[in-house]
């Protein structure tokens, strides 16, 4: 028990998380040279792609006789209930600063989390050997969030390996009886890793997925008692039994043990035939000895980004359906249902934690499971509040009841953070002003700027994060949570392609910003739809009102070509004949509508 030590690596995107963790299995020889390869812990092909990562990832390493037990951590913000997961099984946290980049908006939004949980920080300035490394710069940040001295700082290099040692050092030599034991100041949150393997057998579940030849996989760290292989397991909250056919540490191969005992973080494979029947945040004892009361668990993510996911082609529906149900075994946070559209055709409502995740999910539909996919503007949850008092949950705009009934409607709003230049700081108090946004506190690191404000989930959807790297020449950071919902003048405003409705096209917004946005996306539209043989017109309508127009011109066709006489009656009938053609077609004809019209909210100016 003394000789246990369980951490995890903290940081904003990029700043060289998952490098250190590279060389800290290199240096404790937990995976040969020969086996090394860059993000070795990041395993999903989208991770190595775009650098960054998506799941979090357990490693047991030894190092001077002692057992380290480490989870990498994703860095985005799309991803930060990863992070909360991981801070519940561990007791100290490395707290990664790109000596480039300084501190960031997710190093600040991971450090609250881990001062929330009382963990031991071992602050690290990383990429020390860049030469754009300002070291002491980064040092007095460090200094000034953390109020620690300088000497506890630690440099190192993720990529040559300098002062990696040093870390591992500095976990080893924590003391495992008093900085690890935050059960009093956590109010019995997590027990301390004193726990015996005398008691009953307690371990909380922190991440699961489903293994297509083995089952349901379960990543634990075992608080107290011991899991022996084979033996009857039984998850407290969802009242389900299975057996742990093994169990083991990872190496990050799976390595099996003949059990997991009070300290250690491991996996169990489990006879289990879904992730429902042991979800995150569970607590896994022993059947035949059950534990008196469960750990407490993490609190349950809700998705506040919806959007529409239809295949182009209908057949590929039930196939669609399948490859959701296999993610959503693996992603707690995802949530669906069906959905039907007049124009697209079945599909599925899906809820995501962001626009990140959103991408990652569409990405992996296309790649791992070829689907070709349509997928609509997305777009936040709202509450209606309705005359009787009821309070009803809306997903998109379609699904809005009629006004009559309404009696407010309130929007989600977020509590935002932004990190950047002082001299920047005129550009982006306009940028959070054109949101509907207010400031809320301005203070400073160093020579950086902190903006807190707070602002409507709906206008940062598609693209503040954008104008922020525009205003900002990619200088800022951006951190935000859900900061609850407020009763605002909301209105749904409707595209009408050629008289028709589309409900997939028609999106929440604020009164006041109505006729703005219709008359943009009147005009995308225009440019996505392809012309027809008859005029078609665009039109964004808020009830029977319309706010904003643009007509699509229809091919002509020159019918009075082959005529070589002057006979203006004859050419008139040919025009005329004409007109009732492309106005019969107007009358019966279906527009051929692209699917990059259904983004278009995504490619506003």
């Amino acid at each position: 028990m003394e000789k246990i030590r369980n951490f995890c690596i903290i940081a904003h995107i990029d700043h060289g998380k998952s490098t250190i963790a590279d060389r800290m299995m290199e240096l404790t020889g937990t995976v040969e040279k020969r086996e090394m390869k860059s993000q070795l812990l990041d395993s999903m092909e989208l991770e190595r792609e775009k650098g960054i990562t998506i799941k979090l990832a357990p490693v047991t390493m030894k190092w001077k006789g002692y057992t380290l037990n480490l989870i990498d951590t994703p860095g985005h913000v799309d991803f930060s209930y990863e992070v909360s997961r991981s801070l519940q099984a561990v007791e100290a946290a490395v707290l990664v600063v790109d000596a480039t980049q300084g501190i960031q908006a997710q190093t600040l939004a991971n450090v609250y989390l881990a001062i929330e949980q009382d963990l031991t920080i071992i602050p690290v300035i990383n990429k020390v050997d860049l030469p754009a490394a300002e070291v002491e710069k980064t040092a007095a940040e460090i200094m000034n969030l953390l109020g620690c001295s300088r000497d506890e700082i630690i440099e190192a290099s993720g990529k040559t390996g300098f002062g990696v040692d040093k870390i591992l050092d500095r976990i080893i030599n924590l003391d495992s009886t008093a900085d690890y034991s935050v059960s009093d100041t956590l109010k019995g949150a997590r027990p301390s890793l004193r726990s015996s393997t005398e008691q009953s057998c307690r371990a909380l579940i922190f991440d699961s997925y489903f293994d297509d030849y083995r089952g349901v996989v379960l990543y634990v760290r075992v608080f107290e008692g011991e899991i022996a292989k084979n033996a009857e397991i039984l998850m407290m909250a969802a009242e389900t039994k299975g057996l742990a056919l093994e169990v083991g540490v990872l190496t990050p191969r799976m390595t099996p043990r003949e059990s997991l005992k009070a300290g250690e973080i491991g996996y169990i494979v489990t006879n289990l035939k879904t992730t429902r029947e042991a979800k995150v945040g569970d607590t896994v004892t022993l059947a035949k000895k059950p534990a008196n009361a469960a750990l407490p668990g993490y609190k349950n993510v809700l998705p506040f980004v919806y959007a529409g996911f239809f295949p182009v082609s209908n057949d590929q529906y039930k196939d669609l359906r399948e490859a959701i149900e296999k993610l959503s075994l693996s992603d707690s946070a995802l949530r669906f249902e069906p959905e039907n559209s007049p124009v697209l055709g079945f599909g599925l409502r899906i809820g995501f934690l962001g626009l990140l995740h959103m991408d990652i999910i569409r990405e992996r539909l296309e790649r791992e499971f070829g689907l070709d996919l349509i997928v609509t503007n997305p777009s936040t949850n709202y509450e209606v509040v309705m005359n009787n008092g009821e309070v009803m949950e809306i997903k998109s705009a379609a699904d809005l009841p009629d006004v009559s009934e309404v009696k407010e409607i309130r929007e989600p709003w977020v509590k935002g953070e932004i990190i950047l230049p002082k001299n920047m700081i005129g550009n982006v108090l306009n940028l959070i002003n054109e949101k509907r946004g207010h400031q809320t506190n301005l203070s400073y690191i160093e020579d950086r700027a902190v903006i807190d404000f707070e602002a409507p989930m709906a206008n940062l959807l598609t693209d503040f994060y954008d104008q922020l790297k525009s205003a900002t020449s990619g200088y800022a950071s951006f951190n935000y949570e859900l900061n609850g919902y407020r009763t605002e003048d909301l209105v749904r405003v409707d595209f009408l392609v050629a008289g028709h409705k589309m409900d997939a096209l028609s999106i929440m917004c604020h009164r006041s910003e109505a006729e703005a946005i219709g008359r943009e996306v009147t005009k995308k539209l225009k440019e996505v739809i392809p012309r027809q043989n008859y005029e078609v017109a665009l039109q964004a309508a808020i009830g029977a009102r319309i706010i904003a127009r643009e007509t699509i011109g229809a091919y002509r066709k020159d019918v009075t070509v082959k005529i070589h006489t002057g006979d203006r009656d004859r050419k008139a009938k040919l025009l005329e004949k004409q007109k009732r053609g492309k106005a019969r077609m107007k009358r019966f004809g279906k527009v051929d509508i692209p699917s990059e019209a259904f983004t278009v909210m995504l490619k506003r100016d």
